[in-house]
């Protein structure tokens, strides 16, 4: 992460905003008593003087507006006290850079300082999380935070590859070693040689190939289609799934020595609706890699925040994407309201409270999911290692649902347990 230099006068007038950006992970420096390092960052209030005008953003107190720097000008920002939460994502964004990974929740703060440290090991690591949550930014992040970061960073897709083409794509292949091979390819092992490799959607890689995978994670050397002398490698591999990877294993589909062999410190990002701070933060992140070359960018009100805040996410952080570039596309003044965000869908209504049977949470379609976990407990005699087995969940999603349910008045533990003994 960038360091930053703001002034005595931002640290009187923005003292949360600094204190934020320092628990965000930034460096911060001091004019007085800390020499700049190339490429750091210079946060100053309005009136004072640039000292490195490409590279400073202006804050003020005066209006709202946002004048992202060009041609060697400063970045220019001002909102009043209010709007502090999109103001300070704004001027994190700026600081930043609009390709930055992008965090404010507590827990993916934790997540990505956890990533950084990780990166020092050059270790696998493989990454779990539901789709659009964040998985290829957290492994970019990891790369760009390790010794590797001079190196490549290949990204593909285990489940957008052809099958029959997959093991030569990865593994490389020599001229003729198949119809149409006319040329050798070094596959993408080779490709990532001395940097890194991202397999995305591991879980969908065919078992056959998966054992060629494990060898080449355990040996280092990779044998392309059609040779016989294998090929040494230096790759840190990263694997990324959107399915429970031990469920896989469970169910037969995913092989046990590989899983074993990729855990060496997995990782998992959460869905957005559940680290709603990392909203607003996101919204400005977005509003500026899409507002492109505009003289005024938008500013979201907070009727807009307030929609964004409110909204379920099932598409996670590639909807909310969406919704930010409609919503640039229907603002055509300096605001964007409540009105120019549009959603892919409604919000979910809430679930009516009614006797559950599915055994699975993803099967409980407009029901309590406090009443199926009550339930559910219930029948395990109060074992949260057997219910969170039964509902198909992980334990800790089991104890997030529990806390949230003692937030609302109703301690779903206790009720059963006595239930248990009664019983």
């Amino acid at each position: 992460m960038r360091s930053i230099f703001p002034s005595a006068a931002v640290i009187r007038q923005k003292y949360a905003l600094v204190s934020s950006l320092r628990a965000q992970g930034f460096a911060i420096g001091s004019f007085e008593d800390g020499k700049p390092m190339p490429g750091a960052m210079y946060l100053i209030a309005d009136g004072e003087v640039p000292p490195a005008p490409a590279r400073t953003v202006i804050a003020g107190t005066e209006g709202r507006f946002i004048q992202p720097g060009r041609d060697g000008a400063p970045s220019r920002i001002a909102y009043p006290a209010e709007e502090a939460a999109i103001g300070d994502a704004f001027v994190r964004a700026l600081l930043a850079g609009a390709e930055a990974p992008t965090a404010a929740d507590p827990e993916s703060l934790a997540l990505y300082a956890l990533a950084e440290r990780v990166a020092q090991a050059d270790i696998t690591v493989p990454i779990n999380g539901p789709t659009g949550t964040g998985k290829e930014v957290l492994a970019r992040t990891i790369h760009q935070a390790s010794a590797r970061r001079d190196g490549a960073f290949v990204a593909i897709n285990c489940a957008a590859l052809p099958e029959t083409m997959l093991e030569a794509l990865l593994f490389g292949h020599q001229k003729g070693a198949f119809t149409g091979a006319s040329s050798g390819g070094e596959g993408f092992f080779r490709a990532a040689d001395g940097g890194t490799l991202l397999l995305d959607e591991i879980a969908e890689m065919p078992l056959n190939l998966q054992a060629k995978l494990l060898r080449a994670l355990q040996e280092r050397e990779v044998i392309p289609l059609g040779a016989s002398t294998p090929v040494p490698i230096d790759v840190r591999v990263i694997a990324c799934a959107n399915r429970d990877l031990q469920g896989e294993v469970a169910a037969g589909r995913f092989r046990a020595d590989l899983y074993y062999r990729l855990s060496v410190f997995p990782l998992a990002t959460k869905p957005l609706a559940e680290r709603r701070e990392d909203i607003p933060a996101l919204t400005a992140t977005l509003i500026l890699r899409h507002a492109g070359n505009r003289s005024v960018v938008p500013w979201p009100d907070a009727s807009a925040v307030a929609a964004l805040l409110a909204h379920d996410w099932p598409g996670n952080v590639r909807e909310l994407e969406n919704v930010i570039q409609r919503a640039l596309l229907f603002a055509g003044g300096d605001t964007i309201t409540a009105d120019h965000i549009l959603f892919d869908r409604a919000a979910a209504p809430a679930p009516r409270v009614q006797a559950p049977a599915p055994e699975t949470l993803s099967n409980i379609v407009q029901m309590s999911e406090f009443q199926a976990i009550r339930e559910t407990l219930a029948a395990c005699g109060g074992s949260r290692v057997e219910t969170a087995r039964r509902l198909g969940i992980s334990e800790r999603t089991l104890r997030y649902r529990l806390a949230k349910a003692r937030e609302q008045g109703e301690d779903i533990t206790r009720f059963n347990a006595s239930k248990a003994v009664s019983a």
